[in-house]
Formats: structure tokens, sequence, C-alpha cells
């Protein structure tokens, strides 16, 4: 009995602490957690809206009733991934389905650019070391 309510402690513990695996291409988005996968088309989308919680989510639904609610860090932290969803987001205000949450995309939006502004990207941290004297130069002495 004891082992047994151990395992269930464990497997509670994994379904909590396992975060969704979160990915996109053109004109869709997929949450996959440990129990269900949840999928929206972002080219079609109805609302986007934050979540009332604990945690900030934004909650993402399309015309289909097809839900997905993504943690910001995770699109903060995933600039491609972004760039897919803001994308599909765009042409949904396009086609005029977007009725509700041009500002929490407008949120977003500036909260990822404020992000991106602050960090250094590693490119430029890679080209702006210096190279030694002769190094890359082309030309044999």
């Amino acid at each position: 009995m004891r082992a047994l309510m151990w395992v269930a402690l464990a497997v509670l513990l994994l379904v909590v602490l396992v975060p969704p695996r979160v990915t996109a291409g053109e004109g869709w988005l997929a949450s996959r957690g440990l129990l269900r996968r949840r999928r929206v088309r972002t080219d079609s989308l109805v609302a986007v809206r934050w979540s009332d919680g604990v945690s900030l989510r934004l909650v993402l639904r399309d015309l289909d009733g097809a839900r997905v609610e993504v943690d910001p860090r995770v699109l903060i932290a995933n600039p491609h991934l972004w760039q897919l969803v803001d994308a599909g987001a765009r042409s949904s205000l396009g086609r005029g389905t977007l009725l509700c949450g041009a500002t929490a995309l407008r949120q977003l939006s500036d909260r990822i650019d404020r992000e991106t502004a602050h960090s250094p990207s590693t490119s430029s941290r890679a080209g702006a070391r210096r190279r030694p004297e002769g190094a890359g130069s082309g030309r044999r002495p």
C-alpha cells in the first residue's frame, strides 16, 4: 500500500512539473503535455487573451473552438516561434476573424522587443571578439 502511494505521488509530481512542449508551423501552434495535445490555427484566431490565475498564460482560441494556453516566457525565449505565431495572428487580423486580443498580442510583442533589446545576441558577441593578428586574413606570409 505504501509503495502504491509513493508511485501515485511520483506520477502526480511528474504531471505537475513537466512543462508542455510548444511547437509551431506556418498557420498553427501546438502544445503537447504529458497527457494531451492541443492545436490551434493561428491564421484563423478568434480570441487571444491573458488567463487569470497563479501563472501568466496566453490563451489562444480559433474558429473551430480549439484552445491552447502558452506560457509567454516560451515565446520570449524562442523568437522564431514568436514570429510564426505573430504572422498567423496578423493573418487573422487581416481576415477579420480576430475580434478580441489585438491588445494582448501588442503587449506581448512589446515585451519581447524589450527582452531582446536588453539581452545581447550570441551572434553579435561572437562578431565582437578580436581575432589574433594575422588570423583569418586568407594570405600566406
